[in-house]
């Protein structure tokens, strides 16, 4: 049996092709008798390994990605983990992030399955291209979050935020279009990314938080000794209190707490106001 000789630029060729270590494409290639096609095989199969190795390993750093089309009519939200901070600051994994940014721009896939279903490119899917990059550095990859919002021409645009390095992402959409809102839709992402409100109003609050409040209120005040018929109406008071903490419209406007959100916005133009907001975080 022959032993086919591989060359250094072969190494490196097959490098720059994956991404994977040099160490790790020299034996793919001498497995697989230099054919670079097998290679790149070999090596996919080494990240799905890894994937089913660091199945429980925690995947609590990486980035959070928001961005709009052109036009702002819409914007996605999402993130990309891994195990550490070192390989989270790597240019090439927040470029691989953005990559992913970009397909799910241009496809608005409405849920996460949907997205990693997506082509990415090289004869792979989203989903499995995340698989790849397992086998470039070891590290356990996963598309965690995954958000859009859109809104029709005319209709409102969307607006982006960025916090803290890319721990946090946000997307406000308005019902206003047009650069004169640019300014007060990202003041409110940043509201969103600060104070993080659980619903844009009380209307939007889910039935198991508003009755998970209620009966916490009731705990407080009989455990302060109040009057067993009271409980109800000390407890839709906090109820009121919870509401006003922590519903975007509601919450005091951080840059003006003398205004709730929804004046400050009122103070720009009289009918603006917030549709949909989604926030992604870290951890």
């Amino acid at each position: 049996m022959s032993v086919v000789k591989i060359s250094a630029a072969d190494v490196k060729k097959l490098r720059d092709q994956t991404g994977a270590g040099m160490m790790d494409c020299k034996k793919a290639l001498n497995e697989a008798e230099g054919d670079f096609d097998k290679a790149i095989e070999i090596l996919r199969k080494k990240g799905q390994k890894l994937s089913a190795k660091r199945a429980d390993r925690e995947a609590t750093e990486g980035v959070v990605l928001a961005a709009t089309s052109a036009n702002r009519n819409n914007g996605v939200v999402l993130r990309v983990s891994c195990e550490t901070d070192f390989v989270a600051k790597n240019e090439k994994f927040v470029n691989f992030a953005q990559s992913i940014v970009d397909i799910a721009l241009k496809n608005l896939p409405d849920t996460l399955e949907e997205l990693l279903a997506l082509p990415y490119g090289e004869g792979l899917t989203i989903g499995e291209k995340v698989v790849e990059q397992i086998g470039v550095n070891g590290e356990k990859h996963e598309v965690t979050d995954y958000h859009k919002i859109e809104t029709a021409a005319g209709e409102g645009q969307v607006l982006p935020y960025i916090h803290m390095g890319n721990r946090a992402g946000v997307i406000v959409a308005l019902n206003l279009e047009g650069p004169d809102y640019v300014e007060p839709g990202k003041n409110v992402a940043m509201q969103v990314a600060a104070m993080k409100p659980v619903a844009l109003d009380k209307e939007g609050v889910d039935a198991s938080i508003i009755e998970k409040e209620i009966e916490i209120g009731k705990d407080i005040a009989r455990q302060a000794g109040k009057p067993e018929e009271m409980l109800e109406r000390i407890a839709m008071g906090k109820l009121g209190k919870f509401f006003k903490e922590n519903t975007l419209l509601n919450q005091a406007y951080v840059k003006q707490n003398k205004q709730t959100v929804q004046e400050y916005l009122t103070s720009i133009h009289k009918d603006l106001t917030v549709t949909a907001f989604k926030h992604v975080t870290l951890g």
